[in-house]
């Protein structure tokens, strides 16, 4: 699937939302951990990522070869400052309608309209993709995740109160949320 679209961002920047390439892979990788550094609300710790630069290159490769997922970037100045995609939940008939949806963006690019614009690509391209149902998991106190989702049009649906366990914090609860295409 491809995808490719040119936005304004809110603090006058001009971000290219596109498909993730091979010849990105180590931007990609060095963003993802990252955005896991500054956000205790992702699933991994930076020393956890034990990608390598030639997995990532193939990682991407496979995304976009494939017309039912799909990784992301957002590009502003030749740097990529965030990532977002769309994986499907199984190969069985019975898991095909849904696609799990994942974001990090660097947290110097918060509250700027990226998260938003990253969540409408992904969904139109689950659209695409023949999807009738995105799911994602939050951390109950990620409140702007939360809003920026609720906004979207995703609705809760349950909620893990022992989701994640952060060494900052202890447990995190998880809320389950889905949007209905």
């Amino acid at each position: 699937m491809k995808y490719q679209r040119e936005i304004s961002l809110k603090n006058g920047s001009t971000c290219v939302i596109r498909n993730g390439a091979e010849q990105d892979a180590e931007a990609v990788l060095a963003n993802f951990i990252e955005t896991h550094r500054q956000s205790d609300f992702l699933t991994t710790y930076p020393e956890e990522i034990t990608l390598t630069l030639e997995q990532e290159r193939e990682y991407l490769r496979k995304k976009a070869d494939s017309e039912r997922e799909i990784e992301l970037v957002a590009e502003v100045d030749g740097t990529i400052v965030g990532t977002a995609g769309i994986d499907q939940m199984g190969r069985a008939e019975k898991l095909r309608h849904r696609a799990s949806f994942g974001i990090s963006i660097d947290r110097a690019w918060w509250g700027v309209g990226l998260g938003r614009a990253l969540v409408q690509a992904c969904v139109e391209c689950a659209r695409k993709a023949g999807y009738i149902q995105v799911e994602l998991d939050v951390v109950a106190a990620n409140e702007r995740a939360l809003a920026l989702y609720r906004k979207a049009g995703f609705v809760e649906y349950g909620r893990n109160p022992l989701g994640f366990r952060s060494r900052a914090c202890g447990l995190q609860e998880i809320v389950l949320m889905r949007l209905e295409l």
